[in-house]
C-alpha cells in the first residue's frame, strides 16, 4: 500500500540537515544538545499499560494480541527544537515507550524490547508529505534561538487569529504551529499518531485519550501561561502529586484506502467509517512528574521513535519512513555532544524510580 515519492531521498537528507542545524544552534547557545523537535518536556510519568481483555480477533493484533501488563513511560512536550517560555503556546506532543515487549522486530531494532508510540495533539500531521514539512521546518530553523520576546508577542497574535478562525467553525494547523495553540491544560488533550502503522494483519492509526474522570475534567480547561515560563510542567506536577490518571490507547482501523490514505498524513480518516476503539489502558499512579533523575534518564539518555517497534506495528507512509533516519541522527547528535549513551530500557529496573 506504500508508494515512495521520487524525491523522498533528497527530502530525507534535507530534513536531517535542517534538524542538525536546529540542534547545533541550541547546543551553541545552551551547551546542551537537545532533540531537534519536542525539546522541552512538561512531565515524565512512569506507570503501566494493560492490554484489555476479550478483544475481538480484528483488534487482538501484535502487542495487543493477548492480555498483558507492561511498564510504560510517558513524556509530554512542546514541538519546538529550543526550550521556550510556555507563553509561546505551541502544539504539544506525547511520546510513549512500552517496555518488555517480545516478538519479531522492525529493521534496526532487532535487539530491543520496546514499542514506542509518538503522538501529537491533533488527528492529522500539519503537512501531508515530508517535502511540505521540510519547508515549514526550515522556517522554524531560521528562528531557533532568536528573539524570544518577539515570539511571545507573535504567539499572542496567533492565538487571537486562531480564536477568530474557530469562531466560524474552522481550525488552522499553521496558526497553531506559529504559536497560536489555545492556552489549555495538557492533561486534558487527546493525542494521535497522525500517520499509520501496521496493526498485525491490518493497518491503523493510534490515539491516546483521557479515560479517568480527573483527566476528562481537564478537557479544554484554561491554563494561565502569563509570566509562567514553565506553567504547563507545573500543572502536570501539581496534578500527579495527589492524583492518579488513566488514558485509553485506541486504534482506528483502515477500512477504505480511498478515504483513509496511507501516504497522505494530512488526511483525516473519517470516524463514521471507522471509529477509534480502545485496546489498552495506561495507568499512572500519583508521583513526582519532574525530577533530576527523570530528566537525566529520559530526556538525556533515552529516545523515542515509531521505529522502536514490533514488526506487527511497522510504521507506514512517507512521514513515517523519513522519521527513521531523522530520529536516529538526532539521537546520535545528542549522545555525542552530551557525552551520554542513549539506550533502550529492557526492564522496569531501567526506568527512573
Amino acid at each position: 500500500m506504500e508508494k515512495a515519492d521520487d524525491n523522498e531521498a533528497a527530502t530525507n537528507a534535507g530534513l536531517i540537515e535542517t534538524i542538525t542545524r536546529i540542534q547545533t544552534k541550541v547546543f551553541q547557545d545552551s551547551g546542551q544538545a537537545m532533540r531537534g523537535v519536542h525539546a522541552k518536556s512538561h512531565g515524565v510519568l512512569i506507570g503501566e499499560l494493560r492490554v484489555l481483555e476479550n478483544l475481538p480477533a480484528v483488534l487482538a493484533q501484535g502487542l495487543f494480541a493477548k492480555r498483558g501488563t507492561y511498564p510504560v513511560i510517558m513524556r509530554f512536550s512542546s514541538i519546538a527544537g529550543d526550550v521556550l517560555d510556555d507563553n509561546v503556546s505551541l502544539p504539544r506532543g506525547l511520546a510513549i515507550k512500552v517496555v518488555g515487549v517480545s516478538g519479531a522486530r522492525v529493521p534496526g531494532s532487532e535487539q530491543d524490547v520496546t514499542q514506542d508510540f509518538v503522538c501529537a495533539n491533533g488527528p492529522v500531521f500539519p503537512q501531508g508529505h515530508p517535502s511540505s514539512f521540510l519547508s515549514t521546518l526550515k522556517l522554524v530553523a531560521a528562528t531557533t534561538g532568536k528573539a524570544p520576546g518577539l515570539k511571545k508577542v507573535l504567539s499572542t497574535v496567533m492565538r487571537g487569529a486562531e480564536k477568530l478562525v474557530e469562531s466560524v467553525g474552522g481550525e488552522s494547523p499553521t496558526l497553531m504551529t506559529l504559536g497560536g495553540y489555545p492556552e489549555i491544560h495538557i492533561l486534558g488533550d487527546e493525542f494521535y499518531s497522525q500517520a499509520a502503522t501496521l496493526y498485525g494483519d491490518y493497518m491503523a492509526k493510534v490515539a491516546i485519550k483521557p479515560f479517568s474522570a480527573g483527566l476528562r475534567a481537564l478537557s479544554k480547561a484554561p491554563l494561565d501561561l502569563k509570566d509562567k515560563p514553565n506553567a504547563i510542567r507545573e500543572a502536570v506536577v501539581d496534578f500527579f502529586r495527589g492524583n492518579s490518571g488513566e488514558w485509553d490507547l485506541q486504534v482506528q482501523l483502515c477500512t477504505d484506502l480511498k478515504t483513509m490514505p496511507i501516504e497522505d498524513a494530512a488526511k483525516q480518516w473519517p470516524e463514521d467509517k471507522s471509529p477509534y476503539v480502545p485496546v489498552a489502558r495506561i495507568a499512572m499512579p500519583p508521583q513526582e512528574a519532574w525530577s533530576a533523575a527523570r530528566v537525566k534518564t529520559v530526556d538525556e539518555a533515552m529516545s523515542f521513535s515509531p521505529w522502536h517497534a514490533l514488526a506487527a506495528h511497522r510504521p507506514l507512509g512517507a512521514v513515517m519512513r523519513v522519521r527513521k533516519s531523522v530520529y536516529d541522527h538526532a539521537a546520535r547528535f545528542r549522545a555525542e555532544h552530551n557525552q551520554v549513551q542513549v539506550v533502550e530500557p529492557r526492564t522496569k529496573a531501567d526506568l527512573p524510580r
